[in-house]
Formats: structure tokens, C-alpha cells, sequence
């Protein structure tokens, strides 16, 4: 798809007034506490697409304590396409650090001024805004649904998100745009925030499965991971984004495990998709732990259901989280792919898989044989050195 140039002057002066914006946001005063007047906490659920990570922004989103906004990153993607993910990093580091703060004045670069809850991507998975005091299409504290709120919430005020996520306890924003840990360092040392990352990861080949199903609405994105100047990308048949995500899951989780720098102990936690579809309730009830959150039982049986629905989901609903056999989506590409192309996930990724606990199949025998476990056991400190006993360590 062609789209105008914009010059990479225009895209420098803009990436450089944000972060003039952003550093004299700094310099103000940390945002008022929660009403509990506990000390407001902070999750980043770092993924990729097509890694569940829409699901998993779900069982945060759904809680009564969460305040949640999915992607904001993507604002600053689509207003500055033909710019490369690398440059783009610092630009969507900068929006999540001021929308973890309730500062929604930072969307003023990326959206029209006069602006209602409907501008912010997807804002309708938020149950936060679904609710009071953002909008009344349900009660805090009930099980919220996009199709409701949709018709209900759109024309909302925008300046409602900034007053609803000031009134929670927990700010969770999903994010896919970061392809390294080090550019969230400052956010990690930031004293004005009690951040933890849960870093959620996916079989490659699943990820490529599902990424074929969804090739149309991924084409702009791949477009900027690949460096492309504004040119979208739909057809991929060398795989180039899927070894590009590889390579990034590999360098943060090598960044989070090996020789980690001091102010990270306690705040990573990686969570391997397969490993939710398994055991739902124990991998939640442990990942809420991390956040400083409880299961009450109106969520664990709504996180039954949505784990327990029939079939893995029609290719309409790749972008929802709706009720489906999460067993049966995880195991989905043994089914699918053909051999070929898992062989060259697989020479792509043969670092990600070894690291993540993958084990790669050899034959077409083996991806059909169902008894043939490829999700390895993780090790007592694998992938985290987090527990629910940790405390929020200074900066």
C-alpha cells in the first residue's frame, strides 16, 4: 500500500518535540495516589502479536483494581509509519511512561483535539473505561464486554480515561512495540514508578500460524519492523518479521536472566502462553501474585469459561478474547502448518525455541503426534526470579 512521504525531517522534529514534552512532564509532581492510598502499581505486559497477549491483557483488564489500556504505542506507530521500530522506541517509551502516570495530555501529538474515549485504540477492551467514572455501561466491579460498551462509551469524554485511571490501584498497558529490554531501563529507575514487566512469549510457530491468519491487519506493523519507509507488508515468505520477533524475545529474556542489572530483581516474570492454556488457574492466580493482585471468584469463573469454550476460535474473532479451548489454540499449528515452513521457523528461531523451552519436531510424524510433548518443563529459575513475596525495591 502507497502513502505519502513524509519527509524524515518531519519525523525527527516530531520524535524531538515529544521528548521535550516529555522531559518537561517529568519535572512535575508524581500524580495523586489511588484512594486506597496504597502505592500505585505498575504492569507492562511486553509481548509481540499474535502471542496471546490480547487474552492475557484481558485477565488484567477484567480485575476491579486494573486500570487497563491496550497498545498505546500504536498511536504513535500510525502517526509516524514510515519510521523504523528502533527510532520509533524512545517515542513509545515516552507515551507508556505518561499513561502509566494518568497523564493522558501526551495523546496530543497523536490524536485530534477535539477527541472522545473512541480515539484511543481499542478502548473498549478496557473495562475501566467501561465503567464508572468513564462511562456507565457496567458496574466497577462486573465482568465487562467490548460489544456493550462500544455503542455505549464512544462519544465519552476523552479527559474521563485521565480521571478513571487516577481511581485505580493498578495501571496495566499491553504493549508489542519494544524489541529490547534496555530502552525500558529509565522506566525500571524511574522513581515515580513501581513497575513490574511480565513478558508473555508464544511458540514461533504458533505465533507464525496465527500471524497467517491475521497477514491484512499485521501489513503497516511488519511494514515498520522492517525498516520499509511507509511501505506496508502483507505477504512475508521469508519470514523476516517472525525471525525479527525471535531474535527480540531472545535479547530481553537474556537481558532479564543473565547477569541482570540490580533494579530488575523482583520486577520481570516471563509467562509462556502454553503454559497459561494448560494450567489457567495456577499460572493466573501466580502472575496476579507478581502484580499484587487477588482472584476473586466471579473472575476465576469467568477465566473458566474463556478457557474452556469449544474449538480454537474462528479466524473473525483473531484480534477478541472470546470463549475457546486454549489447549486446542496452542497446539492449532501442528494441525495446519506444513512441514516445511515449521522447519524454517525453526531454523529462524532455534534460538528462541532452545531459550524459551521449545522442543522442535524432525519429521511431519512428529508435528502430528499430539502424545509428543514440545513444551519443556521450566527449571525452579528458568525464566524469573520473581515471587509473590517480593517487595517493590527502590530504584
Amino acid at each position: 500500500m502507497w502513502l505519502p512521504r513524509i519527509s524524515s525531517r518531519a519525523v525527527t522534529v516530531l520524535l524531538l518535540a515529544q521528548t521535550g514534552i516529555l522531559l518537561f512532564l517529568v519535572s512535575w509532581p508524581r500524580p495523586p495516589s489511588p484512594a486506597s492510598g496504597k502505592e500505585r502499581v505498575h504492569v507492562l505486559v511486553l509481548s509481540s502479536w499474535r502471542s496471546g497477549s490480547s487474552f492475557v491483557g484481558q485477565l488484567f483488564s477484567q480485575h476491579p483494581d486494573v486500570f487497563y489500556l491496550m497498545e498505546p504505542g500504536w498511536h504513535v506507530w500510525t502517526t509516524l509509519s514510515q519510521a523504523s521500530a528502533p527510532a520509533l522506541h524512545m517515542a513509545v517509551r515516552d507515551v507508556v511512561r505518561s499513561v502509566f502516570l494518568c497523564d493522558m495530555d501526551v495523546f496530543d501529538a497523536y490524536l485530534p483535539w477535539r477527541r472522545n474515549l473512541s480515539d484511543l485504540f481499542q478502548y473498549a477492551v478496557s473495562r475501566a473505561l467501561c465503567s464508572p467514572p468513564a462511562c456507565s455501561a457496567f458496574p466497577r466491579g462486573a465482568i465487562s464486554s467490548e460489544a456493550v460498551c462500544k455503542p455505549l462509551c464512544a462519544r465519552q469524554p476523552f479527559g474521563l480515561a485521565q480521571e478513571a485511571c487516577r481511581a485505580y490501584s493498578h495501571v496495566v498497558l499491553k504493549e508489542v512495540r519494544f524489541f529490547n529490554l534496555q530502552v525500558l531501563y529509565s522506566l525500571l529507575r524511574d522513581p515515580a514508578l513501581n513497575l513490574r514487566i511480565v513478558h508473555l512469549v508464544r511458540d514461533p510457530r504458533a505465533v507464525l500460524r496465527s500471524r497467517e491468519q491475521s497477514a491484512k491487519a499485521l501489513a503497516r506493523d511488519n511494514g515498520i519492523v522492517l525498516g520499509t519507509n511507509g511501505t506496508w507488508v502483507e505477504a512475508d515468505p521469508g519470514l523476516r518479521v517472525v525471525r525479527e520477533v525471535c531474535r527480540s524475545h531472545v535479547r530481553i529474556a537474556e537481558a532479564a536472566t543473565q547477569k541482570p542489572p540490580p533494579f530488575l530483581q523482583g520486577r520481570y516474570r516471563l509467562v509462556r502462553f502454553e503454559d497459561l492454556a494448560r494450567a489457567p488457574l495456577p499460572e493466573i492466580r501466580a502472575l496476579y501474585a507478581f502484580a499484587g493482585l487477588s482472584l476473586t471468584p466471579q473472575l476465576e469463573a469467568w477465566m473458566h469459561n474463556i478457557t474452556h469454550g469449544s474449538g480454537p476460535g474462528a479466524r473473525r474473532e483473531a484480534f477478541k478474547t472470546s470463549s475457546r479451548d486454549a489447549v486446542n489454540v496452542s497446539q492449532a499449528w501442528r494441525h495446519t502448518l506444513p512441514f516445511a515452513k515449521i522447519r524454517r521457523v525453526q531454523d529462524l528461531c532455534a534460538g528462541a525455541l532452545q531459550l524459551l523451552g521449545y522442543r522442535p519436531v524432525f519429521s511431519e510424524r512428529e508435528q502430528r503426534d499430539l502424545t509428543l510433548d514440545l513444551v519443556l518443563p521450566r527449571g525452579p529459575s528458568s525464566f524469573s526470579w520473581a515471587s509473590s513475596t517480593d517487595t517493590h525495591p527502590g530504584p
